[in-house]
């Protein structure tokens, strides 16, 4: 009797076909796919295992390297790791955003998003258009430097102290801003695909690592636990949840132990509590310092120091020492086993990225060099830099009216447009970058622009006087002056050979503006014409000498290829500014404490200076005005819904923060942001805007888990639109 039931001859032939199938793959695996590490129908564990099992001890030292060898016989080509995005990919023919410290005054993760999706888009463009098929194994590293697919950005280091040079770099002083902007790089970056990343992100330096440029090869940062875990660790934690796929070492050593092999940091912190599975990169040359005379000498040679790191999970080396491994394997230093733990990872990233399979397969193959600098991703640079100006003072000055007759336009900066590209940048297309006294002229109408840079020199030479009486009486007939000062990323940047009046090696030893623009501000004052001052600058300029000189001042960062646009679009109107300090502009060098090596947070940022600074945290005006309504806090997510009122006659964009204050914890900062949100509201409109504020919002260093744990107790809820008191409403609540 035959058994003719119509589902089970369904489930037979479904079966059938399966099988079919299966042997089909089969066939075609063993027939295309050389190795099964080039198979990308298998799973990238086993794809790893094979791979592993094929190199020689040389070949995986080779591979450890962030100029890492070819490896010839198996069709593997050379590769650099490192590569640059800090606000836009290097390289010529790019487009260039604002820099990181400016994308922070922004208080915008949404549009930051937006930026680093269009950065990994120019990524990919340029990735595709360019020949990736170097090989020569030990005689040939990679020399396509700056092009590849994983890069070390974003800089989430705390920006404790505005002397730091690299400030310029990061999100700003705040652990929760840095956090979220960077978790927002990340997401940009790395893409959303299932299988390929698009890019790979890197969070550096980890960790305790802001300064100074001078010493950093030798420095040992000791801070309390407290601070550690509240203040130092906070953004890192978030990029590694946010799913970040590398991480960079610092070059300083942290409680004694060079940071690229602290087992504290590495092996407890990052992959003990954090679970982290991504990979660790060195800062270059840090590796080196473990031995070099005169800097850390932890360790007396390569081959112990590269062993070290290796064991603490620092698993490729941006430098040479790496090139010891085999020598370290050979004296019993290190196993190869071991070193097969950074391999895995290593080249797991290697195979996420794509780089061992077919084009077809690539998500992001039709990217090209039309790609890059598109009309679209200049337009995106432009609001982006429209969104990171930051109106300090206004006394009514701005926006200046249509109908002027003459402006005058002053200062070294004013007519400098490759200073808006900060450092680590790349180079925007011809025609897509103006100077601010250009872009001026452009939007100006009519008007009469008058051009006099005033003083030829940023710092000015030890104490020449600069006349500025021909330049005063060239503007004196002017309707208003603008004063274009500020600084370069010449001169505040990373580990630099400047030694001059306020600066030393890429840090700054004064954070007044320089004596030679002070006096120029001073001198255009004189005239009795009001004046606006707009400066650029990666860091907080000390403006309380000359405050009482200036009717508006306008900080404009280092704005990118579109900073110049953006700045006339707010002096003129054409843009209404929203922009928030993500640093705090203090009086002057007196308000900080002595010593920049102090990584000890009592008294720096507004988390914890009690003093009164010139220009707040989270602070910026606008050519409207907001009223905040009574604030409610519900649910155990810690719901907070502020309804804010644009009382003024423009449409404007707020920026929402919320900061929490523990009421029954002497130890905790006084205040700390939390929340924010960047909304428009309509003049005379009304807007709820809710943030969640999660268990989170509570955390503070707990020694009984050696970490963060929420802290019962009273809160106050503190909610406007900057940190100082005077803005903020609150409510009080008790966890």
């Amino acid at each position: 009797m035959t058994y003719t039931n119509p589902t089970y001859m369904k489930k037979l032939a479904l079966i059938a076909v399966t099988l079919l199938a299966l042997a089909s793959c089969k066939q075609k695996d063993e027939t295309e796919y050389e190795y099964p590490f080039r198979n990308p129908n298998l799973k990238v564990e086993q794809r790893v295992e094979d791979l592993l099992s094929r190199l020689t001890l040389r070949e995986k030292v080779g591979m450890t390297m962030s100029s890492s060898f070819s490896v010839d016989r198996l069709g593997i080509p050379a590769y650099t790791w490192w590569s640059e995005a800090c606000h836009g990919i290097t390289g010529a023919g790019v487009t260039v955003f604002p820099q990181s410290i400016g994308l922070a005054a922004s208080f915008d993760t949404e549009r930051q998003f937006e930026i680093y999706t269009a950065v990994s888009d120019e990524a990919r463009a340029r990735w595709n258009s360019t020949e990736h098929n170097e090989f020569g194994v030990d005689s040939k590293y990679c020399l396509d430097w700056w092009h590849g697919l994983s890069f070390w950005c974003p800089n989430v280091n705390i920006f404790r102290d505005p002397r730091w040079g690299r400030g310029q770099e990061t999100s700003g002083e705040d652990p929760f801003l840095a956090g979220e902007m960077g978790a927002a790089v990340v997401r940009g970056m790395q893409g959303d695909n299932d299988r390929y990343f698009k890019t790979i992100a890197c969070a550096k330096h980890f960790a305790v690592h802001s300064g100074p440029e001078s010493t950093r090869h030798s420095f040992d940062a000791r801070v309390s636990q407290r601070d550690l875990w509240e203040t130092y660790l906070p953004a890192f934690k978030k990029l590694v949840d946010a799913g970040v796929q590398q991480v960079m070492g610092a070059y300083n050593r942290y409680e004694g132990e060079p940071c690229c092999a602290s087992n504290r940091l590495l092996v407890d912190i990052l992959r003990g509590k954090w679970n982290y599975q991504g990979f660790v990169v060195s800062d270059c040359g840090a590796i080196e310092n473990f031995y070099e005379k005169g800097r850390h000498e932890t360790h007396p040679d390569a081959a112990t120091a590269s062993a070290a790191a290796v064991k603490a999970g620092c698993d490729v080396e941006c430098g040479t020492s790496y090139d010891s491994l085999s020598e370290a394997v050979e004296k019993g230093y290190i196993t190869e086993a071991e070193i097969d733990v950074s391999l895995r990872r290593i080249l797991s990233a290697r195979i996420r990225l794509g780089m061992l399979d077919p084009v077809e397969l690539d998500p992001w193959k039709e990217l090209g060099a039309d790609d890059l600098s598109t009309e679209k991703n200049h337009e995106l640079a432009r609001k982006s830099a429209q969104e990171t100006m930051v109106l300090l003072k206004n006394n009514g000055i701005l926006p200046l009216s249509r109908n002027l007759k003459k402006i005058a336009v002053i200062g070294p900066n004013a007519d400098n447009s490759y200073m808006h590209l900060g450092n680590y940048n790349g180079t925007p297309t011809d025609g897509h970058t103006l100077s601010i006294v250009d872009a001026i002229r452009q939007a100006a109408g009519s008007a009469e622009i008058i051009y006099n840079k005033g003083c030829e020199n940023i710092v000015g030479k030890g104490e020449e006087e600069v006349n500025f009486s021909q330049m005063q009486s060239q503007i004196a007939d002017a309707d208003v002056i603008i004063a274009v000062t500020g600084l370069t990323a010449k001169l505040e940047g990373e580990e630099m050979s400047i030694d001059c009046d306020g600066f030393y090696r890429g840090d700054r030893t004064a954070i007044e503006l320089p004596e030679v623009q002070q006096n120029l501000v001073r001198a255009a004052r004189q005239t009795g014409k009001p004046v606006v001052v707009v400066n650029c600058s990666g860091s907080a300029i000390a403006f309380g000498p000359i405050e009482k000189d200036y009717d508006a001042l306008l900080q404009a960062w280092y704005g990118g290829q579109a900073a110049g646009l953006a700045v006339a679009d707010v002096l003129f109107g054409d843009y209404n500014p929203a922009g928030r300090l993500p640093v705090t502009f203090y009086e002057s060098t007196s308000q900080l404490p002595s010593d920049l090596e102090d990584y000890n947070m009592e008294g720096k940022t507004y988390r914890y200076f009690r003093g009164t600074p010139l220009y707040a945290f989270g602070y910026g005006l606008s050519y409207t005005t907001f009223e905040y309504g009574e604030a409610k806090v519900k649910g155990s997510k810690h719901k907070v819904t502020v309804p804010v009122t644009n009382t003024g006659s423009i449409d404007g964009d707020e920026v929402v923060q919320i900061y929490v204050k523990a009421l029954d914890n002497p130890e905790a900062p006084i205040k700390s942001l939390k929340g924010f949100k960047r909304v428009n509201v309509p003049a005379g409109k009304t807007v709820s805007v809710t943030i969640e504020l999660g268990d989170q919002a509570f955390e503070f260093y707990n020694p009984e888990v050696d970490g963060l744990r929420v802290a019962k107790g009273r809160y106050k809820i503190l909610y406007g639109g900057s940190s100082r008191d005077e803005d903020l409403k609150s409510i009080d609540i008790t966890i």
